[in-house]
């Protein structure tokens, strides 16, 4: 990245522009009921986290960053997202949509005036512009909550995106083979990475075979068809008490008609279109399948492997594909279409041993906990990482359609509970190498 300050100001505007144009897409294609309302008790109102977007820049732009006197410390506890768990949030004394808009506006005016007169350097929250950066990535994590809730929303579609582009999809091998040996995980160079990326080390990967492509809606019928969700076998004890407890049959959102199986998708019901990556299944359903198919999921550190080794150097590069920020042609990212691409998409952004899809299009969950890398330090609060640390939540990678390229890169990590089904998650299998192919 570069170290021009007057670039980095531009590079940080910009990603708090685009930032706040999809946060305005999302909560003004609705009506102020809509916004209101709780669309279920997993997710947030649609106004709460509109305010939270903006109570968070106040707190760490205005205040910590500007040293500017708090416009409304009063919220500060209602938007507290530690303190009131998400099914609470409706009860809360929230501001009004039109309000929540204005304080987003005022506080984004003055943002940009500190943007404007403040040192990108000087200690680790000014250097590069990191609290710029990371209050980008914090509104576009939350538009990416938004989008989730506009998932569940039930009613007429009020978002509409172009479609992916058709695949260029060549004779694809089902799996690449990703060598033995050292490489450098997480980063210590990055300028915007966050603190549970950091710091980079070296790990020893044994060899193994990893999906090129995620796990297809088609594959993934097989199982079901295959009596998947009726055979205990292909499930952890926790899981198998998943699906009779919730009576999981299928992915959320898909639903059986005749022979043919339909999802729900922003407002539209539509035939599950085969070739599609599948989407809203949990950790449980992911172990399942790959048990069921003979594999396994590869774990955090097999992924970024696969996602960033360059054995023709061996370097970790920032993304698959390379160094360069992504262009639309390596990935799906930013919401640019409601859906993930078809299987074996997005040849330019693929890893140097031929792995596709690696980010963008669906999260991808992991083997792995989410576990703290060799000489962590919490930064700039604990409660970004530090208190999700341990083996109840499983590490997801990749980004989805859903999210920002501001926060998607090869050393992104996200977590969430093994549960969860509601997130823009699918995943892909992996394999250990035996001597006979590890060669």
């Amino acid at each position: 990245m570069t170290t021009d300050p007057e670039l980095l100001r531009e590079r940080a505007a910009s990603a708090l522009l685009a930032a706040r144009a999809r946060t305005h897409l999302l909560t003004s294609c609705v009506e102020p009921p809509d916004l209101v309302a709780q669309h279920s008790p997993l997710m947030s109102p649609l106004v709460w986290d509109l305010a939270h977007i903006g109570n968070q820049e106040e707190q760490w732009l205005l205040r910590t960053v500007g040293g500017r006197d708090p416009l409304r410390p009063d919220i500060d506890s209602v938007y507290d997202a530690f303190e009131h768990p998400r099914a609470e949030r409706p009860a809360l004394p929230l501001l009004a949509p039109d309000e929540a808009h204005a304080y987003l506006t005022e506080v984004r005016g003055r943002v940009l005036d500190v943007l404007e007169h403040t040192p990108l350097h000087g200690g680790p929250l000014l250097d590069a512009g990191f609290a710029f950066g990371m209050i980008a990535q914090h509104e576009q994590q939350h538009d990416e909550t938004m989008l989730i809730t506009h998932q569940l929303r039930r009613g007429s579609p009020v978002l509409g995106e172009a479609e992916p582009p058709v695949a260029d999809v060549d004779v694809l091998a089902a799996e690449v083979l990703v060598p033995g040996g050292p490489f450098i995980m997480g980063t210590s160079t990055e300028p915007w990475a966050l603190d549970n990326e950091r710091p980079a080390h070296r790990r020893l990967v044994p060899p193994f075979l990893i999906d090129t492509t995620p796990v297809s809606n088609g594959a993934y019928q097989r199982f079901i068809e295959a009596g998947g969700y009726r055979d205990p076998r292909w499930w952890t004890p926790d899981g198998w008490v998943q699906v009779q407890e919730h009576t999981l049959r299928a992915p959320l959102f898909w639903k059986r008609d005749g022979r043919q199986w339909l999802r729900r998708r922003f407002g539209v019901t539509e035939p599950v279109p085969p070739d599609e990556p599948v989407l809203h299944v949990s950790w449980y359903e992911a172990d399942a399948y790959a048990r069921w198919a003979g594999r396994r999921l590869p774990t955090e550190a097999e992924w970024e492997k696969a996602a960033r080794y360059d054995p023709s150097t061996g370097r970790s590069t920032r993304y698959p594909w390379g160094d360069q920020d992504p262009a639309p042609g390596h990935a799906n990212l930013g919401q640019r279409h409601l859906r993930p691409a078809p299987v074996g998409s997005y040849r330019d952004g693929a890893s140097p041993l031929g792995v596709r899809q690696l980010i963008g299009d669906v999260w991808e969950w992991t083997a792995s906990g989410f576990l703290p890398y060799p000489g962590f330090a919490a930064f700039p609060y604990r409660e970004y990482s530090e208190v999700f640390f341990g083996d109840r939540y499983k590490v997801l990678r990749g980004g989805s359609f859903a999210v920002g390229p501001v926060a998607c890169r090869g050393t992104f990590r996200n977590w969430d509970l093994p549960v969860r089904r509601q997130i823009f998650a699918g995943f892909r299998t992996a394999r250990d190498a035996g001597p006979e192919v590890a060669g």
